[in-house]
């Protein structure tokens, strides 16, 4: 049986899977991203060149791996593009570049819509990318959605004038510009002949690699707490970057899963709006942002910045099944002085381990957290765990222990091979 490998994220997103994903593509013959659209974004440093992937699969800096846009993602066929030529200018085929014929396209109606709709929540705005991801899955579940097959056929003229039509109705009644449907057809039309090479049925290329016994490495995008089921509902993405969007985004069934990895940062950050119990809004959060860059890959927005906060992670590790985690940015919360870390949280005076998404349970419950002493000192060129400061030893060990799940990669630096593998 081969073995498929998930890498998903455990917080809200930004905790660098994209690191994690280049390494165990190394060895894979595929790598696959499940769900999400290009509000999502994995960056990875090649010598000192930055890679910010939005919709390609990280493993596409693998020569000998299949890259594959799976099923479950909405495409922008122009961010695509734009990221297929970039890699063309920095040396790097688009050979082993794949794109699911099931997945959905992005049209410029959907952007639109997606400003109107957060115009329109007026101050309840979810903190949307307008990227337009939300209103393409809705199209997806409402059934008047353009697949990847309809895009490149001579179907995609009829479908998307009477899909034009439809939201030029809409736009209308609120006084918004219309959408000239000849300009956008014969755009994306352009659009299609372009990407037109890279389509494949990805479902059965898939199940023929697993016939061989190939090895597969599954992309999640974003995270568990921006899950539509089982995220911080409504502050939450449009699709299940969770395990089960592993499932549905791809077409690979549960029994063919082997190792869950959880990525997560040393301390949690976030983008948007919505709760988020161990936030520091104070000079400590300032400093955690600026040691570690949390800038937005996609929007450049400064992320909210805090204490890890291990209630949290323990129910993504119980909702995705999460075998193993990868914790990164451990060299930047070791530049700190003092590290709190989130154990529990006081509800209604006693402490628990009970982490739920309902509002009214969060505004009840209060952080509780132990100190840990930073000051770690460079952690650049340590390649084994037990050759780091016993300050990040006692800080990481903490970590498995109350969460019961060991840790598998430490990151120590932005580089490619700045990551300790524990065996």
């Amino acid at each position: 049986m081969s073995k498929v490998d998930v890498v998903l994220g455990t917080f809200y997103g930004d905790e660098g899977k994209g690191k994690i994903i280049d390494y165990l593509s190394e060895d894979a013959d595929v790598s696959i991203r499940c769900s999400g659209g290009n509000n999502a974004g994995h960056t990875i440093t090649v010598d000192g060149k930055k890679f910010a992937f939005h919709l390609i699969p990280s493993g596409i800096l693998n020569n000998n791996t299949k890259a594959i846009i799976g099923n479950g993602v909405v495409i922008d066929p122009k961010v695509l593009i734009e990221e297929i030529e970039n890699l063309k200018r920095n040396g790097y085929s688009v050979d082993n570049l794949y794109i699911s014929d099931k997945a959905h396209i992005i049209m410029p109606y959907h952007i639109m819509m997606d400003n109107l709709q957060e115009e329109l929540r007026g101050d309840k705005k979810i903190g949307t990318t307008a990227r337009g991801i939300g209103p393409a899955y809705s199209d997806k579940y409402e059934r008047s959605g353009i697949r990847v097959e309809d895009f490149i056929s001579d179907r995609f003229e009829s479908i998307a004038k009477r899909n034009i039509e439809r939201k030029n109705v809409m736009f209308k009644s609120y006084g918004k510009k219309l959408v000239d449907a000849n300009k956008v057809i014969s755009e994306y039309k352009e659009y299609a002949k372009y990407l037109k090479p890279y389509v494949v049925d990805s479902v059965d290329m898939l199940y023929e690699l697993l016939e061989q016994d190939k090895k597969i490495v599954c992309e999640g995008a974003q995270a568990t707490l921006l899950d539509i089921d089982f995220g911080n509902y409504p502050y939450v993405t449009s699709s299940n970057p969770t395990i089960g969007g592993i499932i549905t985004g791809t077409g690979i069934g549960p029994k063919y899963i082997d190792q869950i990895y959880g990525v997560l940062k040393a301390y949690s950050s976030k983008v948007g709006e919505g709760m988020f119990l161990t936030e520091q809004n104070n000079e400590i959060g300032d400093k955690i942002r600026e040691l570690g860059h949390e800038y937005g890959t996609t929007t450049k927005r400064p992320r909210r910045c805090g204490w890890l906060d291990l209630v949290a992670l323990k129910y993504a590790v119980r909702i995705n099944g999460i075998t193993a985690l990868a914790i990164n940015h451990v060299d930047t919360i070791g530049k700190l002085d003092k590290i709190k870390l989130c154990i529990a949280y006081n509800y209604n005076g006693k402490n628990t381990m009970r982490f739920s998404t309902n509002i009214d349970y969060l505004k009840k419950c209060t952080p509780v957290y132990e100190e840990f002493d930073g000051n770690f000192g460079d952690l650049s060129g340590i390649t084994k765990k037990e050759d780091l400061p016993k300050n990040a030893l006692k800080y990481l060990s903490r970590i498995e222990d109350i969460v019961g799940v060991p840790i598998r990669f430490i990151g120590t630096g932005a580089e490619r091979n700045d990551m300790i593998i524990v065996k």
